[in-house]
C-alpha cells in the first residue's frame, strides 16, 4: 500500500515537471514568433522606404532590438540548455530528495 502511494506521488511530481517544461516551451515558441515579427518590422523600417512610423513600430530602434535579442537568447538558453545541464538523472535525484524530505516525519522523543 505504501509503495503505491510513493509511486503515485512520484508520478504526480514527474507530471508536474513535464507540465512546467511544456509551458516553458510554449512560452518560448510564442516569444520566437513575436521576435521574428518584430525583427522583420525593424528591418523593413530601417532598410526600406516604407513609412512605418506608427505607434508601436516607431519605438523599434537598434537599442531596443539589441536588448530584445539578448533577452531572446537568454530565454533560449534557459529553455534548451537547462534541459541538457539538468537532465533526467538530475531531475530524478532532485525528485527523490524532495519526496524524502516530504515523507520524512519528525519523531518527538
Amino acid at each position: 500500500m505504501e509503495t503505491d502511494f510513493n509511486t503515485n506521488n512520484e508520478q504526480k511530481e514527474l507530471q508536474d515537471l513535464a507540465v512546467k517544461k511544456v509551458h516553458k516551451l510554449k512560452s518560448f515558441y510564442k516569444h520566437t514568433f513575436l521576435y521574428i515579427i518584430g525583427l522583420t518590422l525593424f528591418l523593413l523600417k530601417e532598410y526600406s522606404q516604407l513609412p512605418l512610423n506608427f505607434f508601436p513600430i516607431q519605438f523599434l530602434n537598434p537599442v531596443v532590438v539589441i536588448i530584445w535579442s539578448a533577452v531572446y537568447i537568454g530565454s533560449a538558453i534557459d529553455v534548451f540548455v537547462s534541459f541538457k545541464i539538468f537532465g533526467k538523472e538530475w531531475e530524478e535525484r532532485k525528485l527523490k530528495s524532495l519526496l524524502e524530505k516530504k515523507n520524512k516525519t519528525q519523531k518527538w522523543e
